[in-house]
């Protein structure tokens, strides 16, 4: 993961409202697609480009894929933040 993707993926109005539906849990890419008026392909645009970013991962069950959020590379943007910002993430857990 590189954070130039990453911040790249999340800089589409459309991807970050993708992975706030994720944060609810996994969804197919139809039921992605129901909460927008984009076409099937363009929703499968912004899913290849949150899993190049390692945003989302994606399971088979059966015919369907499911795509579901990866919060551990939102986990280490925040560390990478804070440690920029100059906070100890260990100084607040004491």
């Amino acid at each position: 993961m590189s954070f130039g993707e990453t911040f790249k993926a999340l800089s589409d109005p459309a991807r970050r409202q993708i992975l706030e539906l994720l944060k609810k849990g996994p969804l197919s890419a139809g039921d992605i697609a129901s909460h927008f008026e984009m076409t099937g392909a363009t929703i499968s645009y912004h899913l290849k480009i949150l899993k190049q970013a390692d945003l989302v991962f994606e399971s088979r069950e059966k015919n369907f894929i499911y795509y579901q959020l990866n919060a551990t590379v939102l986990e280490e943007i925040l560390l990478w933040l804070s440690n920029l910002k100059g906070v100890d993430p260990d100084a607040e857990s004491k």
